[in-house]
């Protein structure tokens, strides 16, 4: 286990797949602090907290050390959550405006306040 003092500036930062499957991702980097995502409403502020500090704590949970090649081979991981999360992310925002904009054409809209 890593020492909790020595997290390296290349690992710090914001992961969309922690952000996202903060639950999944959690358990996959032995890093449950994102289980607290399962209470409904705190969900909501502690996704933001783990896209910001989960790879932190996922450091601190790993084998990894300092060295070159384990901050690469930890990056290389966390890239592809990180893909994981904005693909998702872009998906949900490009459906929710193509609903939208598909609701407006139809005036789904404007039935339902009738």
């Amino acid at each position: 286990m890593n020492n909790y003092e020595q997290v390296p500036a290349e690992v710090k930062g914001w992961n969309w797949g922690a952000f996202l499957y903060s639950i999944f991702w959690g358990f996959g980097n032995k890093s449950y602090l994102p289980l607290l995502c399962m209470i409904p409403g705190f969900n909501l502020i502690w996704m933001f907290v783990v896209g910001f500090k989960g790879q932190e704590w996922a450091w601190k949970k790993s084998s990894y050390t300092n060295r070159a090649e384990d901050i690469r081979t930890f990056q290389a991981i966390q890239a592809t959550w990180n893909r994981a999360g904005l693909t998702m992310f872009i998906l949900v925002v490009v459906s929710f405006v193509a609903l939208l904009i598909f609701a407006l054409a139809f005036g789904w809209l404007a039935n339902v306040n009738q």
